[in-house]
This record gives C-alpha cells, sequence and structure tokens, in this order.
C-alpha cells in the first residue's frame, strides 16, 4: 500500500510561522506536523510513500532523507509548476500503479486508516473521501451523501443558508490508478474543483466515509495554538519523544540532557526538548519548550509553544503565545495572548506586546517599547514613537494608513473638543495619501481640522503663533531616505511638541484610549484660504524693504521642488531681487526628496552665480527651515562656518540682543559676540529648547551649525525663506559683500564625529566621561564638555540613534585633530570596558 503526502503549499495563512521553513515542518510538539502523518501511515501499514513538494523542498528532503530513519521509504516528486492537488498527483502517476492513499502533510489527525481503506474496498470504489462533522463548516467543502454513503453533492465553502450537513472533506482520500485518466498532464487540476464534481457528473463509483476521532487542518496561527490545546486537554492520540516523568499530579516529557532546578511551579502538560534549561523557580503550565532553550527563573508561561534555541529572561510573562527558532525575550517583558514571534527577533527588557500581534522575522524590539501592531517590514519597533517632535518611518509599511489614523486620533484626543489644528504637507503622493488618513483620525475624536494642502512648514508655523488653533503638524518625505515619511507635530504657539507632549500623545496612542465623538459630533474639515498672502504681509513687515530694493541683487536660488517655490521668488522679485531659480516648481514624484546629491548641486550653484556675476546663491532644503550660502566668489558657508558668518552679520547690524545657540556650536560665536557687547545663551541640542530660547524676547537670533536660523523680528522658528531675505538685506545694508564678512573674525578649527554606541552602554559611557572630567573644567548643559583654555571637546549622546556625538574646537587644525581623535579612543575604550 502507497501513499502521497501533499507537502507543497507556501503557508501563506500561517505566516509568519513559515518565514523559515515550509509548513509541513512546523514543529508540532517539537515534531514536524509532517513526521505526526508520516508516524500514523506507519502505524496503519503504509510504509512505501511518495512526498509531493514544491515550496522549500530542501528542508523537506534534509529532515526525511530516504525515510530510513523512520521506517518508511519515500520517494520525492516536485512537479514544474503550481498544478493544484490533483495535477500535482499526477506528476507522480509513474509510482502510483496501485491503490493509494493521499493525504495532507499539514493535517493532525489520528484517524483509523484501515477503516477507510476497507470501506474503500468494501464498497468497491474509484475514489473514497474521508469525512468528518464540525462545527462550522463554512470555511470548509460540505459533502452531501446517500444512504449508502455514495456522495450526491459538493458545497464549496457555502453561507448558512445553504449548509444542509456538518459533514466535510478532510483532504483525505482513497484512489484507484483510474483516476489518472481524468487529470490532464501539465495543467492545474484540483481534487474539490474539478476531478470529484467531474467523477460525480460521470456517475463513477465515488463514496464518502465518515471517520471518528481528531481532525484539524493547521492552515492559520490560531488553528495551530489551538491544536496544541486539543493535545493539552487529551482529545487527539499523538506521539511524543520526550520521555514521561513520574511526577504525581503532573504530566511532564523531559527530553535527554534537561536542567530543572525546580519542577513544583510545572503544571498541567509541559513538555522540555533536549539540552534546555529551566533556571530557578518558573511558573509553566500547558506549555511546549524546543530544544537547546534557556528559561530564568521567575518566568510565567501559560499555554506557550516555543520552538528550539529559545531564551527567555528572568520575570517574563507569556500566555498563549508561540515564540519561533532563536528568538530572545528579554527581562519582565509581557507577551499578551495570541502574539506570535518568528525567527531571530530580539524583545528588549519591559516590552509588553498586545495581544493578537504577529512580528515578522530578525527583527528588534527596543527595550521599553509598547507593540500594539503587527511588525512586518521594518527591521525594528522603537520604545517612543517620536524623535522630538517627530515620528518617522517607511512610508506604506511602518507608517501605514490605519498606524496614521491611530494617531491622529490618538493626537485629537489630547486636545479639547471642537477645537482647531492647522494641517499640511508636501507636494509627495505619500505624503498626501497618509496625511488624509491622519486627518481621519482627528476628525474621528472630535477636532476640527484647517487643512492648508500642499505647504511649508514655516508658513504653517508662523500662522499658529496668532490665534485660533490649538495645535499643527506637516508631513513631508524625509530628505535622508525617500522611502521614509516624517509627521512633525507642533504646539498651538508653532513650537515643537514638549516631551510631555509626545510622552501624552504615545500614552494614549499605546493604551488605545481614544476619544471617539458621537456621530453627530465629528470634527470638521474646512479649506484655509490667505494664509500665504498673510505670511507675506508679516515676512514684508520684518525686513528694510527699502535697503533691499535699492540694493537690486541678483541671486540664485536652488529650491529643491519644494513648495517655497511657490511663494519665495515672489516675495524677493515684490523687494527688487532679481531671482534665478533652480529646480523652482513642484513634483509629486520628487516631493520633498533631495533631487540630485547636495555637493553637485552646490558645484552647479557656485558655477551659475559666477557666470551670472551674481551676489550670492542659496541652497534651500526641501524643507524651507535650512540653507547654504554661496557667496559672489563661489565660496560655500555651511555648517559652523555658516552660523559665524550669520552671527558675525547680524552683531554689525543695529539691531541688539542676545544670540542662542547649541551647546555644540563653536566658541567664535562668543568671541564675536563679546566684541559687541552681546550675550549667548547655550541651549541644549534639541530644536525645542532653540526655538523655546528664540521666543523670549531678548534674543534677536538662534542659530544651530546644520543651517537653520531663527530671526525673532519675524518668527521664533526656523524659517530659510526669511533667512535668505534678512541676509541679504544684512549685506545690502552694510555694503559688505559676503566674502568679507569673516574677515576679522577669529580664526578657530571646529571638527565634529560620530562614533556608534548602543543605547544600553550610552549611561555607562557618560558615566566614564564624568569621572574622567573630575579634574577638568568642564559642564554639563548637554552631554559632557571638557575646556582645555579656549579649547575644548564635548562628548554628546545621540537622544535617538545608537551614536555619539563628538566635538572638538582648536586654534588650529592638528590641535582640534588631536583633541577629537583622543575622546574617540577614549569612548571607544570605554565601551570595550562596558561589553
Amino acid at each position: 500500500m502507497k501513499a502521497v503526502i501533499m507537502a507543497g503549499g507556501f503557508g501563506t495563512r500561517i505566516q509568519p510561522l513559515t518565514s523559515s521553513v515550509p509548513k509541513p515542518m512546523i514543529p508540532l510538539f517539537n515534531r514536524p506536523i509532517m513526521l505526526h502523518i508520516v508516524e500514523l501511515l506507519k502505524k496503519h501499514d503504509i510504509t512505501d510513500l511518495v512526498m509531493l513538494l514544491y515550496h522549500q523542498p530542501e528542508i523537506i528532503k534534509k529532515f526525511f532523507r530516504d525515510g530510513s530513519d523512520f521506517g518508511v521509504k519515500i520517494t520525492y516528486v516536485t512537479p514544474l509548476g503550481d498544478m493544484g492537488t490533483a495535477g500535482a498527483v499526477k506528476a507522480a502517476e509513474k509510482y502510483l500503479d496501485e491503490r493509494f492513499l493521499v493525504i495532507s502533510g499539514d493535517l493532525l489527525t489520528d484517524f483509523n486508516l484501515k477503516k477507510v481503506l476497507d470501506f474503500h474496498a468494501d464498497n468497491k470504489a474509484m475514489a473514497t473521501i474521508t469525512l468528518t462533522s464540525v462545527k462550522d463548516p463554512l470555511q470548509f467543502g460540505v459533502v452531501i451523501t446517500d444512504k449508502e454513503k455514495r456522495i450526491t453533492q459538493f458545497l464549496e465553502k457555502p453561507g448558512w443558508g445553504e449548509v444542509i450537513s456538518d459533514t466535510i472533506n478532510t483532504g483525505i482520500y482513497v484512489l484507484e490508478p483510474e483516476i489518472f485518466n481524468y487529470i490532464p498532464a501539465g495543467e492545474n487540476f484540483d481534487f474539490s474543483q474539478d476531478l470529484f464534481p467531474l467523477m460525480l457528473q460521470n456517475k463513477d463509483p465515488l463514496f464518502g466515509y465518515a471517520s471518528k476521532g481528531y481532525w484539524r487542518d493547521i492552515g492559520n496561527t490560531d488553528s495551530y495554538r489551538e491544536a496544541h490545546h486539543d493535545i493539552f486537554k487529551g482529545k487527539v492520540n499523538l506521539k511524543i519523544d520526550e520521555e514521561k516523568q513520574d511526577f504525581v499530579g503532573k504530566d511532564l516529557r523531559i527530553g535527554t540532557d534537561v536542567t530543572l532546578e525546580e519542577p513544583s511551579g510545572l503544571s498541567g502538560t509541559v513538555v522540555i526538548g533536549d539540552n534546555s534549561q529551566i533556571r530557578g523557580e518558573v511558573q509553566i503550565k500547558d506549555s511546549v519548550i524546543g530544544r537547546n532553550c534557556t528559561i530564568e527563573a521567575g518566568v510565567k508561561l501559560n499555554r506557550c509553544v516555543l520552538w528550539d534555541n529559545t531564551y527567555v529572561k528572568k520575570g517574563a510573562k507569556i500566555t498563549d503565545s508561540v515564540l519561533c527558532a532563536n528568538v530572545r525575550v528579554g527581562q519582565s517583558a509581557v507577551l499578551e495572548e495570541a502574539v506570535i514571534v518568528a525567527d531571530d527577533t530580539s524583545i528588549g527588557d519591559e516590552v509588553h506586546i498586545k495581544t493578537d500581534v504577529k512580528i515578522w522575522p530578525r527583527k528588534l524590539i527596543e527595550s521599553g517599547s509598547i507593540v500594539t501592531a503587527n511588525l512586518i517590514w521594518g527591521e525594528k519597533w522603537k520604545k517612543s514613537l517620536f524623535e522630538g517632535a517627530i515620528i518617522k518611518g517607511l512610508s506604506n509599511v511602518e507608517l501605514t494608513p490605519e498606524f496614521v489614523a491611530k494617531l491622529g486620533c490618538a493626537y485629537g484626543t489630547m486636545l479639547p473638543k471642537g477645537s482647531f489644528v492647522l494641517g499640511g504637507r508636501d507636494a509627495n503622493r505619500s505624503s498626501r495619501m497618509l496625511n488624509r488618513c491622519f486627518v481621519g483620525g482627528l476628525l474621528s475624536a472630535g477636532v476640527n481640522v484647517r487643512d492648508m494642502t500642499m505647504t511649508c512648514l514655516p508658513v504653517i508655523r508662523y500662522k499658529l503663533k496668532t490665534f485660533g488653533e490649538v495645535g499643527g503638524f506637516h508631513f513631508r518625505q524625509a530628505a535622508d531616505d525617500p522611502a521614509s515619511m516624517e509627521i512633525v507635530f507642533l504646539d498651538g504657539d508653532g513650537l515643537d511638541f514638549s516631551s510631555n507632549m509626545a510622552k501624552n500623545a504615545e500614552r494614549i496612542f499605546f493604551k488605545e484610549n481614544f476619544r471617539r465623538a458621537h456621530h453627530t459630533e465629528p470634527g470638521a474639515l474646512n479649506d484655509i484660504p490667505q494664509v500665504v498672502e498673510f505670511y507675506r504681509e508679516g515676512f514684508l513687515r520684518a525686513l528694510n524693504t527699502d535697503t533691499i530694493r535699492k540694493a537690486g541683487w541678483t541671486v540664485v536660488i536652488d529650491f529643491n521642488f519644494s513648495p517655497a517655490s511657490q511663494i519665495l521668488p515672489r516675495l524677493l522679485n515684490e523687494l527688487g531681487c532679481n531671482v534665478v531659480a533652480l529646480n523652482a516648481y513642484v513634483d509629486e514624484g520628487k516631493g520633498g526628496v533631495v533631487a540630485k546629491p547636495k555637493e553637485g548641486a552646490l558645484e552647479q550653484l557656485a558655477a551659475i552665480v559666477g557666470s551670472l556675476k551674481a551676489q550670492a546663491g542659496f541652497w534651500l532644503d526641501p524643507t524651507a527651515e535650512s540653507i547654504t550660502l554661496v557667496d559672489e566668489t563661489g565660496q560655500r558657508y555651511e555648517g559652523a562656518r555658516l552660523l559665524a558668518l550669520v552671527t558675525a552679520l547680524t552683531l554689525k547690524s543695529d539691531q541688539r540682543g542676545s544670540l542662542a545657540v547649541p551647546v555644540q556650536a563653536p566658541s567664535t560665536i562668543e568671541q564675536m559676540a563679546l566684541a559687541k557687547k552681546s550675550a549667548v545663551i547655550r541651549t541644549k541640542s534639541s530644536d525645542r529648547a532653540m526655538l523655546e530660547a528664540a521666543s523670549t524676547s531678548e534674543v534677536i537670533l538662534a542659530g544651530t551649525i546644520d543651517g537653520r536660523f531663527a530671526f525673532s523680528r519675524f518668527q521664533a522658528a526656523f524659517d530659510g525663506m526669511f533667512a535668505i531675505a534678512r541676509l541679504i538685506e544684512l549685506s545690502a545694508a552694510l555694503s559688505l559683500p559676503f566674502s568679507r564678512v569673516l574677515a576679522d573674525a577669529p580664526e578657530r578649527v571646529f571638527l565634529q564625529t560620530i562614533t556608534p554606541c548602543p543605547f544600553e552602554m550610552k549611561g555607562g559611557i557618560m558615566r566614564k566621561m564624568s569621572e574622567d572630567s573630575l579634574d577638568k573644567e568642564a559642564s554639563f548643559i548637554d552631554g559632557i564638555k571638557v575646556q582645555f583654555g579656549h579649547d575644548w571637546a564635548l562628548v554628546l549622546p545621540d537622544q535617538y540613534s545608537s551614536f555619539v556625538h563628538i566635538f572638538a574646537e582648536a586654534k588650529d587644525e592638528k590641535t582640534a585633530g588631536k583633541l577629537l581623535q583622543e575622546y574617540q579612543k577614549k569612548v571607544e575604550r570605554w565601551k570595550k570596558e562596558l561589553e
């Protein structure tokens, strides 16, 4: 007697369990599902097997080989394509010249196959379908038989109105070789859809045998977990490799070389695979633990399945979940019911994964994270949604429509019902799509939205500082990654979200404690006209327009396809400037991404400035917040050098007040300010800290080392468009070309670098930095800054990435480089000491 085992399916419905193994090889009580089928066939003296493979066949072949290790003979057949169930069996026709049985390799059953075979022979059937009764027949093919058990009708996945029986097709067939006459070679042909209806039409001897016993189609992750539950309850007769132990009141099955320090916390049926370690007191009930696993003290497992090489640290609590191979679960992590974690995933300490979440392979869940949605394509789930005031993620992968709609609802829940928020986006299509989803979430929370559609972030900030709205948001493509999207969250003053506001939004999002407006009270969505005109009026009012008009400058500006190209040229033309605009149109396909490398763009900009004899050229980044300057000689100003130039020009003007710069800015700022008797306010490196300083009455300029400037006479926000106009005004008023502004500035060398540093080491690195600085002059505004006379070095951990920033300034490049290298080596040495 021969049997054909169908083992070629892709296992799509049961993902992510099939991410690294084909569905028949998924472990069930530490043995592949298909091995249980092989054992069932062998039990009924069916030992000549044909395995039909298709998806990942090498894994199955490597495990079963020729079958001799399992007391059977195996012949492998791999169809050339997806030919359907009957078509696949047709590919093995030459091996099937006698009566044979067909069974799926991903079923769990203990049917008495001998009774099926005897029934088939007694009725001289050409085909016998094994039937069983189920509570919910809607997802299966219902089979109707007459009194002689001859099949009279098939109902494929009927509705309740069509159901006249609960007897379904189990996918186990006994067939005579004559059936091959009906199956065309090389074509897609299915048993249920094609062969059996054809046999019924031809009135061939087609019978159904209602078998007694257990049967389950393991088609998805729920049925996989439920199959284990049924085994725990003793509903199915199944062979278990691990030896049963003699503990009163416990059904313990323990493999070889297992360390079990304290068995008292084990209850129900517990299976522990070879070479696994259960250390200390644990609570484990009705669970299967694979081979080479480690379970630390204080762990609680209830109805769990752990595949091989899984490590669960102290105090973790996991309920009714599946951990695939090579999964690491951190200390005190909590996995609620029905969580599926695929292979090679690392879950950090104190992570909380909500019910029904599925995590695909090779993911990193940061410590302290709360995971509320499936993690499929992104590499990691971060502990915090926000990086400052920004949420960033891969468009339509991490920032999906449903995810963003929930974000909008969380934001709306923070705000008073019936209040207004102001929103906008860049030109990118994904920005438009996700913006609409976000707006839907806000409206569902009873918050009204004034949508500016495509616009620049500085324009939104300017409108928010007036009145009418309690907050704002802006969607834009990330400049450093065209596949990623950024959502910028703003408060009612146009400032970036504070850390408390971000935490409040995260708390609502993760707890899903959303406010749902009554069906009569959702928010309203309105356009808001004339905002650009409002911006224009304030823009011109903050400048000495006569000075700019008299100068009559020619300027070249690369707009990077930003919406700013629809605003700034008109304003500068109104001020009497001749504007040569590059990349000055909006392109949905390009959106906010820099169309070409910045280096090449700046070279082109310098060449055009020189050929036109223009007074200056500006490179405006896609957000319209940051600029780079090219002077009339083609020299470039960016980073710390641009900050020095803007500071010098501001100090040479008639305006008096303080300057705000971040802790990492060069000390030349203080030296220039001292000469003009102006004060310098050092802030933390965050944007929020900078803009809060810019909002104070005494600050006239806040500037960063990445080309962003806030001139408080217009708005306390980074605005690249106004920065361009203000620099033209300052240079024209002084009749001082940009190339001569820094002629009398102190000469210092400013260097910076980054070095990788895991988050868990940052605290240790800063402790060692603090200890190293005990006998030195140091400041602790943000990071640790050490003074060496006029020279200094700063070690500043990145708040959102696994890096440490190192800055150094000195009188010459050699000294600055030596200082930078010294602290870089120290950080590397401290990392090794902390490993």
